[in-house]
């Protein structure tokens, strides 16, 4: 279970701790690194995530599990180091929410048709069936 990196969590965790930490593999969390989205500091071949590589790594998890692509993802990240709070990227971050929940708004009602029309298709395969017996 994700649980965002407190204030004074400041002790850096290898990637096993942090992997454990935030529910994903190691994996993952490499991937991450490799497209920039973590940093983790090195130490020979150990990987340190420091407080602010965790909060990215949550934010990453959070915009992918939201459906952002990793490209917003990426933007949205990079703003949280750059200016946080600043009123155009939270400005950036509220479009970028609203297009998302349009988005998923309008997927919700292809499911509700495509459900309504399954249950049509199964009573007459049902009524079928029942006529076929008699």
């Amino acid at each position: 279970m994700t649980t965002r990196p407190s204030a004074t969590d400041t002790e850096p965790r290898t990637i096993a701790q942090v992997a454990e930490e935030f529910g994903v593999t190691h994996r993952t969390i490499r991937h991450y690194e490799a497209l920039g989205l973590v940093s983790p500091e090195r130490d020979g071949t150990r990987r340190l995530f420091h407080r602010r590589d965790r909060i990215r790594l949550d934010l990453v998890l959070r915009g992918r599990r939201l459906g952002f692509p990793l490209e917003e993802i990426r933007r949205i990240v990079d703003m949280y180091d750059d200016h946080p709070g600043e009123r155009g990227q939270l400005e950036y971050v509220l479009a970028q929410i609203d297009e998302r929940r349009a988005d998923l708004e309008q997927r919700r009602a292809d499911i509700e048709v495509a459900l309504t029309e399954l249950d049509t298709l199964e009573r007459r395969c049902r009524e079928d069936l029942e006529g076929l017996a008699h």
